[in-house]
């Protein structure tokens, strides 16, 4: 009797002594309680002790956590509705802390962080327009919703927010349509002025073509002329220096080529008298008298 006695107390004493110790991993943190009250909160990563039974230990992730929240919908500027999708990476910071606001749950954790962020969320959507949404305003309202509500985050739930990220923004179906139905206006808007513009310039260049044409046909036309003229005027100087030297033989090559322009399609028919002077040089070469 007195050696299953003996068992029974060595086997209790282990049982407290293992009970008396615990151990923090790293990436962990833990929370030392005795009756419900917090005793201590900082323990390092190690081997500890505490009071067998009367202490229990919380243990908590020191790492990052994600929370991945449900598409929310909010309202810009102009209230035009957006539908928002965005995760947050938090860390707890305060172990007292985050156990007084929710009791070691990390699920309660995120259900009261949710609203925080949501609310910061909301706040700078609405004082921002659907245009600065889309081209560059995403990152600033990522920081600045980081900052408010890290401050609000630590004070009422121990936890520390490290980051806010927005996945997506998408338009309802209704908001797209109209949206698009601006876009399609505005494009096809830009195309008419194009093409009015593009026909101005053309009936310019071609008026002006048109009037350089004109231009150089006329002055085409004078050189021309003047060319011609200054032709003619050789050719008659020619003639008449050619009729002062020998009249009679300028008078047989004027009558051979008449001659030849009146005969040349070889159906030529001319009814002429006998004596006339258009065939003198047929009957009678000889020169005639004056």
């Amino acid at each position: 009797m007195k050696r299953i006695v003996t068992i029974v107390v060595v086997v209790l004493l282990v049982l407290l002594g293992l009970n008396s110790m615990f151990v923090v991993s790293e990436g962990q943190s833990a929370l030392l309680l005795q009756f419900g009250r917090i005793v201590r909160a900082d323990y390092p990563p190690g081997l500890h002790l505490k009071l067998p039974v009367i202490q229990q230990v919380l243990h908590f992730d020191k790492r990052i956590l994600s929370l991945d929240a449900q598409p929310e919908r909010y309202f810009t500027s102009e209230k035009k509705s957006v539908n928002v999708d965005f995760y947050v990476k938090w860390r707890i910071a305060d172990n007292a802390a985050y156990y007084r606001a929710t009791g070691g749950d990390q699920l309660q954790a995120e259900q009261r962080l949710t609203p925080i962020i949501k609310d910061a969320l909301r706040f700078e959507f609405n004082a921002r327009t659907l245009q600065d949404l889309i081209s560059s305003g995403r990152k600033d309202i990522t920081e600045r919703v980081r900052q408010l509500t890290d401050a609000s985050a630590r004070k009422n739930l121990g936890i520390a927010v490290v980051d806010v990220r927005i996945k997506r923004i998408d338009l309802p179906d209704e908001v797209s349509e109209s949206v698009y139905k601006r876009m399609r206006a505005e494009r096809l808007q830009l195309a008419n002025e194009l093409r009015f513009t593009g026909k101005e310039v053309a009936e310019k260049i071609e008026a002006d073509a048109d009037r350089q044409g004109q231009v150089l046909r006329a002055d085409a036309g004078r050189d021309a002329a003047k060319v011609r003229g200054e032709g003619d005027a050789q050719a008659a100087a020619v003639y008449a220096q050619a009729y002062s030297q020998d009249p009679e033989f300028f008078a047989f090559y004027r009558s051979l080529a008449a001659y030849k322009k009146s005969f040349e399609d070889g159906n030529g028919v001319l009814i002429l008298k006998p004596d006339s002077e258009f065939l003198r040089y047929f009957g009678n070469p000889e020169p005639a008298k004056h």
